[in-house]
């Protein structure tokens, strides 16, 4: 049976493991990410990880045959070039990283987005394993999303699809100015509705000291009515937007993940009813689940990308020996 290694690589943290045809997870490990070092020490970092799986796989007796890269990032999957970055990883627009990695690590290598790659782990082994598509949100620390369908993931004509946070939103507004987002721009989903932007609208409401949006959902359930607000309002935004999200794509099961979608009911039941208000009558009895995978989902996503891929590099290899 064929193994891959599948990498997270975002802005915090590089996470990986080996992964099999059948989505075992064998070996798991994670380190740092050197982010403000810029691309070439976060390319050393995410080499050296995957240098150690391979060779405790190899320790086990499993052969790993491909690497595949879940990046922070619009990625071109077809070139393997991050497009454009923030700056949570430093000069990181214009890396080459499925050449770059391939040659540090020897092994055939694709990438694409880090969401991407989670919907598609969703979709593959997750909570929508059995569903013929799937529109995937996450919540967290930002707002993104993709849809999968067939087990294909759609990027988009310029791989940019899924920045679902910057749609705008009309709770995105304090005395009817747009918040800024993350983006650039203002008034958009991402400005009210991530755990960041929850975390600020407490802060600007309440003189309570809370450290961060975990210590404001804790203020919201004992009862606090600034913190119940502001998690409340950033639930509405992000289930309207899933709500329009779902007219648009009309996929056979929603799964929203990220740290605010495991936060409990207050915002899960938030966000599902103003997602429910917003979706057309035959969308009525769609699944609106949480994800199952938590956060090996990105790497099993782009380790299934790889795999997929093996029989086609094997052939490439085996022309060019």
């Amino acid at each position: 049976m064929p193994h891959v290694v599948g990498l997270d690589l975002g802005g915090t943290k590089i996470a990986g493991g080996v992964i099999d045809a059948a989505g075992h997870l064998t070996v798991h490990r994670e380190v740092p990410t050197p982010a403000q070092e810029g691309a070439e020490a976060v390319l050393e970092a995410a080499a050296s990880l995957v240098e150690t799986l391979v060779r405790e796989a190899r320790a086990e007796g499993i052969l790993v045959e491909g690497l595949g890269v879940g990046s922070a990032g619009v990625i071109d999957a077809g070139s393997g070039v991050v497009i454009s970055a923030t700056d949570a990883i430093r000069a990181w627009a214009g890396t080459r990283l499925t050449e770059e990695l391939t040659e540090r690590t020897t092994l055939p290598t694709t990438a694409m987005n880090d969401v991407h790659a989670h919907a598609l782990g969703e979709s593959w082994l997750g909570a929508g394993a059995d569903a013929e598509s799937i529109l995937f949100i996450g919540m967290g620390t930002g707002v993104g999303g993709g849809f999968v369908v067939r087990g294909e993931s759609l990027e988009g004509a310029t791989h940019t699809a899924g920045h679902v946070g910057h749609i705008a939103s009309p709770l995105a507004y304090d005395d009817g100015i747009p918040l800024p987002c993350s983006c650039g721009g203002a008034g958009h989903v991402e400005a009210i509705a991530s755990g960041p932007s929850i975390h600020a609208l407490f802060r600007r409401k309440s003189r309570t000291p809370a450290d961060d949006m975990r210590a404001v959902y804790g203020l919201a359930v004992s009862g606090d009515p600034h913190a119940r607000a502001a998690v409340e309002r950033g639930a509405a935004a992000a289930g309207q937007m899933i709500g329009g999200l779902a007219n648009v794509f009309d996929p056979h099961r929603v799964v929203v993940g990220g740290g605010l979608a495991s936060a409990g009911p207050l915002w899960w039941d938030a966000m599902e009813q103003a997602a429910r208000a917003e979706i057309l009558l035959p969308l009525v009895g769609l699944d609106i689940v949480p994800a199952a995978l938590g956060a090996t989902a990105a790497i099993r996503g782009a380790a299934r990308r790889a795999l997929a891929l093996i029989p086609t590099l094997e052939g490439h290899h085996a022309a060019t020996r």
